[in-house]
């Protein structure tokens, strides 16, 4: 039997293959309201086979967003524009569903990538950003103002209010972004965080507000859904101060917690990193986090090729593989998945009679009769 075709248990959530569809930021979202965009995108990928779909980075305040474009889920409005959106792929689909809570950090009022990507300054119709102290992601950008008492106190409870909507919105799960130079990531890293209180300086100083918000979500998420956690396991710049020996000290202290998984990236807090970019080339991450800790584990980045995905989990180095890219350039990975390595998918009955006669067992027993 296929590994990677193997059930994989989440609290109550089963799931019946390891593939996990990445958080994709889509940068259609309208004040932070799902658009048409959303309905089409992740509708599509419902259907994928996969057995897990992470919605994008989504905002848990306006300041929060890295675009104006960006997904948010911090009052009303936004909740209630996600309500046709998920009541169509529950409609249609059994995949679980999960989101990704986020602040941007200092690296929110940006231009939408595809205009360029850059800061946009608060006089051009940027906002202010925050972040862990007073220092711009790169040369020339505005400094962010750095967090006080009562900002820290505002974004933790922003957090909480919004995995409160997620479970009136029926989410499976959550996952929360402490990768890729957005604010937990921040605080984790000295590149971002140069505070002299209790939030720096040391790595436990430093993990604090992470864990405070990790903390607060599993209090007020159900416990019997899952809570996993995004990291980046290095900075990928040399002398930064994090790297996988403190990412492992981090995971160390989610599982403590009841983490469900981690999701193990890298990078993205400082513009001088350098990624020595490869297939595959963050597994020796999540590989380190599964061995070290025990815990459940993602592997993400350049995982395109089906082999390769199945020796990941059947070695052990991961639990599940997250796609992104791949996924978007082929939205049936996982069909084709099933058909190279003898398994089955689930797929909705309107898509029956697509798999060639030679994968007539890929969606399992199914009939389709015509007169």
């Amino acid at each position: 039997m296929s590994a990677l075709f193997t059930p994989f248990e989440l609290r109550s959530l089963t799931l019946p293959n390891r593939i996990v569809i990445s958080p994709m930021c889509q940068y259609s979202a309208e004040d932070g309201k799902a658009s048409s965009w959303h309905m089409i995108h992740l509708g599509h990928l419902a259907l994928s086979g996969a057995s897990m779909l992470c919605i994008e980075a989504t905002a848990v305040e306006a300041d929060g967003r890295i675009t104006s474009g960006c997904l948010g889920l911090w009052n009303d409005d936004t909740e209630a524009a996600l309500v046709p959106v998920l009541a169509a792929i529950r409609a249609h689909s059994r995949i679980a569903v999960t989101m990704q809570l986020a602040h941007a950090g200092r690296k929110a009022s940006s231009q939408l990538p595809w205009e360029g990507g850059q800061q946009i300054p608060v006089a051009q119709g940027g906002w202010l950003t925050h972040a862990p102290s007073a220092l711009p992601h790169k040369e020339g950008e505005a400094a962010p103002i750095a967090l006080d008492k009562a900002g820290l106190a505002r974004i933790r409870t922003a957090f909480v209010e919004a995995a409160q909507r997620a479970e009136r919105l029926g989410i499976d799960g959550l996952e929360l972004h402490a990768a890729h130079g957005y604010l937990m990531h921040e605080f984790l890293s000295p590149i971002a965080n140069q505070r002299s209180d209790a939030y720096g300086g040391s790595l436990e100083n430093r993990m604090r507000f992470p864990l405070e918000i990790f903390d607060a979500v599993r209090a007020a998420f159900p416990a019997d859904k899952p809570v996993g956690v995004r990291i980046s396991a290095s900075d990928w710049v040399e002398g930064s101060g994090w790297g996988i020996e403190q990412a492992l000290v981090f995971a160390g202290e989610l599982k403590k917690r009841g983490v469900d998984w981690i999701d193990v990236s890298s990078g993205g807090v400082s513009p001088l990193q350098k990624i020595a970019l490869g297939p595959g080339y963050q597994v020796p991450f999540a590989e380190a986090v599964k061995q070290v800790t025990g815990v459940n584990t993602i592997s993400v980045g350049l995982i395109t090729e089906v082999q390769q995905a199945e020796e990941i989990v059947a070695s052990g180095k991961a639990d599940l593989v997250a796609m992104a890219r791949g996924m978007l350039y082929d939205p049936r990975w996982p069909w084709h998945a099933a058909a190279k390595l003898g398994a089955s998918v689930d797929a909705p009955p309107q898509y029956w009679r697509a798999p060639p006669h030679e994968q007539k067992t890929l969606f399992g027993e199914t009939r389709f009769g015509t007169r």
